[in-house]
């Protein structure tokens, strides 16, 4: 049975947690400062004000609580496999840091990352995409990455994934404003009244292309066709060995395949090495 204190421990993060988003601008931040939202942020930033608590406010708390099964969704219906995200630097701007729900095991580096949201049953999704858009370009910032999967839950119902690719003019105009913020946070200087830069995605409008006169798309796509039941194969075998090693099991291997826990409990899985 879950208890109350489980639940709190999800949705209440530790104090070493509230200090380092305390010491730069997360993902979350990125789009407040997109937004226009300077002031509150800056107050934060630099200690006039508290944190928002969010831990009573019902949709960030069913986010939290549904991410697990976001990414257990994710997996199943796109046959990869996630692994556990973490805190990023950006390269070059050591105040900007993203906190990712997940990656994609398969890919990079760097790697393909996945954003996890549930949203109300009645919301559009044009509007969730254009909503999260700084947030992932905030993220692909940091990690450098070529794309964000946002897996979204709508209400109780429907699961969607949308594909955010990098923007490098968005981008740029994302760090610059950043940069321009978190200078009134080291100078310890009010910002001004900011505009926002509103994204509006309309996913009812983009174009359809007839690809038929590519020979690259010819040339992958009889690819897809020839090895996509041979992959779907080789994903569920991958599974159902994973699916065999015990709890307590480090290594486990023959017939040329081995798998090995890591120190998080994760399972990777490769030939067997001789």
């Amino acid at each position: 049975m879950t208890t109350i204190a489980a639940v709190e421990d999800i949705i209440h993060k530790p104090a070493a947690w509230h200090a380092a988003r305390a010491q730069g601008i997360g993902s979350s931040d990125a789009a407040k400062i997109m937004a226009g939202e300077w002031y509150p942020l800056w107050e934060q930033k630099t200690g006039r004000a508290e944190p928002e608590d969010l831990s009573d406010i019902l949709p960030v708390v069913m986010g939290s609580w549904t991410e697990p099964l976001n990414g257990w969704i994710y997996e199943r219906r796109c046959g990869v496999t996630l692994i556990a995200g973490k805190r990023i630097q950006h390269p070059r701007l050591e105040y900007m840091t993203a906190e990712t729900d997940f990656e994609v095991e398969e890919t990079g580096p760097p790697p393909d990352i996945v954003e996890c949201k549930h949203v109300s049953q009645f919301r559009k999704p044009a509007e969730v995409v254009s909503r999260y858009f700084w947030q992932c370009q905030h993220q692909m910032a940091c990690a450098d990455a070529p794309r964000v999967y946002l897996s979204v839950i709508f209400g109780t119902t429907t699961w969607e994934r949308f594909e955010i690719e990098r923007d490098d003019e968005a981008i740029a105009q994302l760090e610059a404003r950043c940069a321009e913020f978190w200078t009134h946070v080291t100078n310890d200087t009010p910002p001004p009244d900011m505009p926002a830069e509103t994204v509006e995605i309309a996913l009812d409008d983009m174009r359809e292309v007839d690809m038929a006169e590519s020979n690259a798309w010819a040339e992958h796509a009889a690819s897809w066709t020839e090895h996509g039941t041979a992959a779907k194969a080789f994903k569920e075998a991958e599974k159902e060995l994973k699916a065999l090693v015990a709890g307590d099991v480090r290594r486990a291997h023959g017939h040329g395949v081995e798998i090995n826990r890591a120190r998080n409990g994760a399972l990777r899985i490769r030939e067997e090495r001789t």
